[in-house]
């Protein structure tokens, strides 16, 4: 598989400029509430206390992800708000590898929770996380909590 270079970026909810921000939201509502046609509460309090990770090729978003801090999203670190917009190119996986490094670089994780979308367990597998709950309903959509201890 060719993987384009792609260009990371990562920093707090407070260095985002706002263009940086107002890209961010917009992919997410992009995928997780046009796509998937989900009416959710995106903006949930989390991102001030986050970091936000997202690759770009050509100042195009090509993945995104966010890392919490404990007791925010969840009781453990938690990573979530994972989108690719080009599949298939390898960069989820590349997102997800940066940030469980930024997960153990800013929050000294041990442990880092996911609810994931129950189709897409076979990749977070990929990654090392295990399933840790049974299948629920969130936001309309089956999910499952992962975990990986690292």
């Amino acid at each position: 598989m060719n993987i384009e270079q792609a260009y990371l970026h990562k920093k707090s909810f407070h260095e985002l400029t706002t263009d940086e921000l107002y890209e961010l939201l917009r992919v997410r509502s992009e995928v997780f509430v046009v796509e998937q046609n989900c009416v959710y509460q995106d903006l949930d309090g989390d991102d001030q206390a986050s970091i936000h990770l997202w690759m770009t090729i050509a100042d195009k978003v090509v993945a995104m992800a966010r890392v919490c801090p404990a007791g925010t999203h969840m009781q453990q670190v938690s990573i979530g708000r994972v989108i690719t917009t080009e599949r298939g190119k390898g960069y989820g996986k590349q997102i997800m590898l940066h940030a469980i490094d930024a997960a153990k670089e800013y929050f000294n994780a041990t442990t880092i929770d996911i609810e994931a979308q129950e189709y897409a367990k076979g990749f977070y597998d990929s990654v090392g996380f295990k399933q840790s709950s049974e299948p629920f309903i969130l936001d309309g959509i089956p999910h499952i909590k992962m975990t990986l201890s690292i």
